[in-house]
C-alpha cells in the first residue's frame, strides 16, 4: 500500500452554496478528506472559505481544476453549470463528484461519461438518497432472496420544497429547475437500487398549479422494469401535508424535527420582489450561514415500502422493517458517523481502490433519462420508452449507452 493511498484525499470544491452547506458537516468530519481549494463567484464566499479552511480559493473552475493539490473536484454548482465543470474537471485529470441531476441535458450528461471514461478518471453522482444506509441496509436483506423478487416499490414525499427560498432559474423547468430534477431523481435513484433491474417505460402526471412559481411542483409517475416490476412514486412540493410525519418526525436530513415547523400551510412569498427572495437564498450559503451540525440520524426521502413475492420492506430513519413468514423484523442501520458518510466511502473506494460505486455517470444518465420521461409522458399523456437504462451487476437493455 502506498503512502498516497493512504494519505487524505485532497478535495476541491466547485460551488459554495446550499448543496455543499448540507454536504459539509459530512466532510469535515471525515479524515479521509481534506478540502485544499474551493471556486465561486463571490469574494464573500472564498474569502470566508480561506479563512476557515486556511485553503486556497479561486474565481472560476479552471482555476480550481489547475491547482495540483486538487485530487478530485465536487461539483455543487447550479444544474445548468454540471457538464461544463465536469467537462473542465476532467480535461485537468480530476475525479469528479457531481450533485444530482448529473446535468439538465440528456447528450451532455452522455458526454460527462464519455469524458470522465476518455480521461481515466472516475465519475460518482450524489449525494442522492440512493446512498442512504436504510436503502442501502433495504438493498442488502433483498439479495438474500428469502424475500423472493421486487414486485411494487411505493414512495411518497410531501414537503414545501416549492415554497423555500429559489433563485429564478430554480423555477424555471428549461434550466434545470422545478421538482422533477431536484427531487424525483432522489425516488428513481431510490426506486432503481431497490428493483434492481434496468428500467423500461415511463408513464406519468406533473401539476404545476401555481402560477407565481411556475414549474412543476407535483408529479406521480409509474416505472416499469424489465422483469415486471414497477414503482409508483409520487411527490408535492407544493405544502400541505408533511410526510415527515410519516417518518416519526425525523426530517430529509436526519436531524429531528418540531411537528409544529412542520410545512402545512406554507405556502408562496410573493415573487414580485425577486431580488429579496435571491437574498434570502443567498443567506443559505456558506460565509452567510453558519456551518450546520451533522445530523444525529440517517438521511430519508419520505415513506419507501417495498412488496416483493414473500413479502415487504419498509423503510424508516433508523432502519427497515422486514415483513416475512415468521412475521416481522426490525434491522437497524449502521450508526451513522455522519449523515452522507456513505457518499465519502464511495468517494475513497473509487479513487483510493478504483472501485466505483453503483452511482457512476451511467447511473446518473439512467435516472436523468427517467427525469426527462416524466416531463415527456405528462406533456404527451403517453408512456415513454426509455434507452439509457442498466441494473445493478451491469445489466442492461438493448440499445442502453455502454
Amino acid at each position: 500500500m502506498t503512502s498516497r493511498s493512504l494519505a487524505p484525499l485532497g478535495l476541491g470544491v466547485a460551488g459554495l452554496g446550499r448543496g455543499f452547506m448540507l454536504t459539509l458537516p459530512s466532510l469535515l468530519a471525515d479524515d479521509r478528506i481534506r478540502l485544499v481549494a474551493a471556486a465561486a463567484p463571490r469574494a464573500e464566499s472564498r474569502q470566508a472559505f480561506e479563512a476557515t479552511f486556511g485553503a486556497r480559493s479561486y474565481s472560476t473552475v479552471d482555476a480550481l481544476c489547475g491547482d495540483g493539490s486538487v485530487e478530485a473536484v465536487y461539483i455543487a454548482t447550479p444544474h445548468p453549470l454540471h457538464a461544463e465543470h465536469a467537462a473542465t474537471a476532467a480535461r485537468h485529470g480530476k475525479h469528479i463528484l457531481v450533485e444530482k441531476p448529473i446535468a439538465t441535458d440528456l447528450s451532455d450528461a452522455v458526454e460527462m461519461v464519455r469524458n470522465a471514461r476518455s480521461a481515466g478518471v472516475q465519475l460518482i453522482v450524489g449525494p442522492s438518497h440512493s446512498f442512504d444506509a436504510p436503502v442501502l441496509l433495504a438493498r442488502q436483506v433483498i439479495d438474500r432472496g428469502t424475500l423472493g423478487r421486487v414486485r411494487i416499490v411505493q414512495s411518497f414525499n410531501y414537503t414545501d420544497f416549492l415554497y423555500r427560498p429559489r433563485r429564478a432559474e430554480e423555477l424555471d423547468t428549461a434550466k434545470g429547475g422545478g421538482v422533477v430534477f431536484s427531487q424525483a431523481v432522489h425516488q428513481i435513484d431510490v426506486a432503481r437500487m431497490l428493483v434492481a433491474d434496468a428500467a423500461t417505460s415511463v408513464f406519468a402526471m406533473t401539476g404545476d398549479w401555481d402560477p407565481s412559481r411556475p414549474t412543476e411542483g407535483a408529479y406521480s409517475a409509474l416505472i416499469g422494469f424489465r422483469d415486471g416490476a414497477f414503482a409508483a412514486l409520487t411527490y408535492s412540493g407544493y405544502g400541505g401535508f408533511d410526510s415527515d410525519e410519516w417518518m416519526g418526525w425525523i426530517n430529509e436530513l436526519g436531524d429531528p424535527k418540531n411537528p409544529a415547523a412542520g410545512s402545512a400551510g406554507k405556502r408562496s412569498a410573493p415573487l414580485a420582489d425577486r431580488r429579496a427572495e435571491a437574498d434570502a437564498k443567498r443567506q443559505r450559503t456558506f460565509g452567510a450561514a453558519p456551518i450546520p451540525e451533522a445530523a444525529p440520524g440517517h438521511e430519508h426521502f419520505g415513506p419507501v415500502i417495498v412488496s416483493c413475492e414473500h413479502g415487504a420492506v419498509r423503510l424508516t430513519p433508523e432502519g427497515v422493517w422486514v415483513h416475512g413468514s415468521a412475521g416481522r423484523e426490525f434491522k437497524a442501520a449502521p450508526a451513522a458517523r455522519a449523515p452522507r458518510a456513505t457518499v465519502i466511502d464511495a468517494l475513497w473506494a473509487a479513487i483510493r481502490g478504483g472501485r466505483p460505486p453503483m452511482q457512476n455517470g451511467e447511473w446518473g444518465v439512467a435516472s436523468l433519462e427517467i427525469c426527462f420521461a416524466i416531463l415527456e409522458a405528462a406533456r404527451s399523456g403517453r408512456p415513454v420508452t426509455l434507452r439509457h437504462q442498466k441494473g445493478i451487476g451491469g445489466t442492461d437493455r438493448k440499445g442502453a449507452m455502454r
